[in-house]
């Protein structure tokens, strides 16, 4: 993606195509960032407009990246909450790292572990 308007229309794609291909009673919805390196990058946005990421461990390696698209510090654990400002950041930042992108349903986002945190 070149500009931060190719990002927009990105992200505009994949919103219709989650509400045409998955049922809002779905619950774990988002979408899986392959890493060409290495890795996957689970994504979400929250009803609250947060910006959910459950990074496994094999891309731990991206955090530096996530932290400088973004300007939000690397969290203790590999669950990442940042602002709704930041997705365009964060696509644009990590999108010549995407190898592929899969439309996900039933993954917990970290769900146990934001629970933990509370």
């Amino acid at each position: 993606m070149a500009t931060p308007y190719d990002v927009e229309v990105w992200i505009d794609e994949h919103n219709r195509s989650m509400q045409d291909n998955i049922s809002a009673s779905e619950a774990g919805v988002g979408i899986c960032f392959t890493l060409a390196e290495g890795g996957e990058i689970y994504m979400q946005t929250s009803a609250d407009g947060a910006v959910i990421l459950d990074v496994t461990a094999d891309a731990a390696w991206v955090a530096p990246l996530i932290s400088a698209a973004t300007g939000c510090e690397t969290p203790a654990s590999s669950l990442w909450i940042l602002p709704d400002d930041k997705l365009i950041q964060l696509i644009f930042g990590m999108s010549s790292l995407v190898a592929s992108t899969l439309l996900v349903v039933g993954h917990d986002f970290g769900l146990r572990r934001r629970t933990q945190m509370r």
